[in-house]
């Protein structure tokens, strides 16, 4: 998910009635272990990554940086000179960085350099979000939208047109299309024989066969709207929830486009907002909910990226000057 600063120029939509599953709109129980939160030299660190006993993450400017878990170090060691949202480790030691503006890059760490694996336009990549990376070197990857750049994405959940992608480069450098018709394609992890993706609009995680790309539903209903995803040190699919459900979204105009229309047509100001809280969630590998953490902390929230490693849970927000990290406690 992401912020439109009005920069560009507003699309039209032409949405399609759909009819969204049934929520309670219950929240969790407020139970978030003591948070260790970590300012960024910039705005919208999006994804977070485990590195070297710091943690990376992207910036809204194109910058990459690397923070001390102290939050005493920072280091820029990369720009994208782009926009770059989903990061994750490569067996070779570098880092994938998916940017909405540039494509499916490579980033050196150490030197900052910064090699282009899938521009944007090739294979018609739009809006690259996430990824997963094989032990191989193959690379799985999200494409949001094939109608909307990433500024204006809540047009995408609005429209509900459904032109998400998921896709993959083998270490040869082939790109193929998995799988299409994905509701805002985002986060993407790996499990076994599938890939899963996010589908931020339909409120689900799917799998997708590696071998075949069929795509299978495997978390349904889901009360948040999901964002990235990642597998963690525990075999566990993490999932950052960027917010609550919306009754602009999930109510009568869903059944009637003329009123999502209607709502895209207001100024900004009168759009659905993301929810100030924390919210992430993990399942195990048949797709039961097996840990949940939520709260509230006034320099923190809207969590967009989740990742978990050696018993630490760090997060990512597109909508603040900060990331966060916690201790998973013994009982889970």
């Amino acid at each position: 998910m992401a912020p439109h600063n009005g920069s560009m120029s507003k699309p039209s939509i032409s949405p399609v009635k759909w009819e969204p599953p049934k929520t309670s709109g219950l929240l969790p129980s407020p139970n978030l272990p003591l948070l260790h939160i970590l300012p960024v030299p910039g705005h919208g660190p999006e994804d977070v990554l485990f590195l070297d006993g710091s943690i990376l993450t992207g910036l809204d400017d194109g910058r990459i940086v690397k923070v001390s878990e102290d939050g005493w170090q920072i280091e820029v060691v990369g720009d994208t000179q782009g926009r770059p949202l989903g990061l994750e480790a490569h067996p070779d030691g570098r880092v994938v960085v998916c940017d909405a503006v540039k494509g499916l890059l490579m980033l050196d760490p150490a030197s900052g350099r910064l090699d282009t694996l899938v521009p944007v336009g090739q294979e018609n990549l739009r809006v690259c979000n996430n990824a997963a990376v094989a032990q191989d070197g193959t690379i799985y990857f999200s494409d949001s939208s094939q109608r909307f750049e990433l500024e204006h994405w809540t047009a995408d959940l609005l429209e509900h047109s459904g032109t998400g992608r998921l896709l993959r480069r083998t270490p040869d450098g082939r790109v193929d299309v998995m799988a299409t018709g994905l509701q805002f394609a985002n986060g993407v992890a790996l499990a076994g024989d599938h890939v899963v993706v996010a589908q931020t609009g339909q409120y689900s995680l799917d799998r997708v066969r590696i071998d075949n790309g069929r795509v299978e539903p495997w978390v349904t209903n889901l009360p948040a709207f999901p964002d990235n995803i990642s597998t963690g040190d525990d075999g566990l699919i993490w999932v950052a929830m960027a917010s609550a459900r919306k009754s602009a979204l999930d109510g009568l105009p869903a059944k009637v486009p003329a009123l999502r229309k209607a709502i895209w047509a207001l100024p900004e100001a009168f759009h659905p907002k993301p929810d100030a809280f924390i919210w992430a969630c993990a399942y195990d590998a048949h797709g039961k909910k097996v840990k949940e953490f939520f709260g509230r902390h006034e320099r923190f929230f809207m969590v967009t990226g989740v990742r978990v490693t050696d018993g630490r849970v760090a997060m990512g927000s597109l909508n603040t000057t900060t990331i966060a990290w916690f201790d998973l406690p013994e009982n889970g």
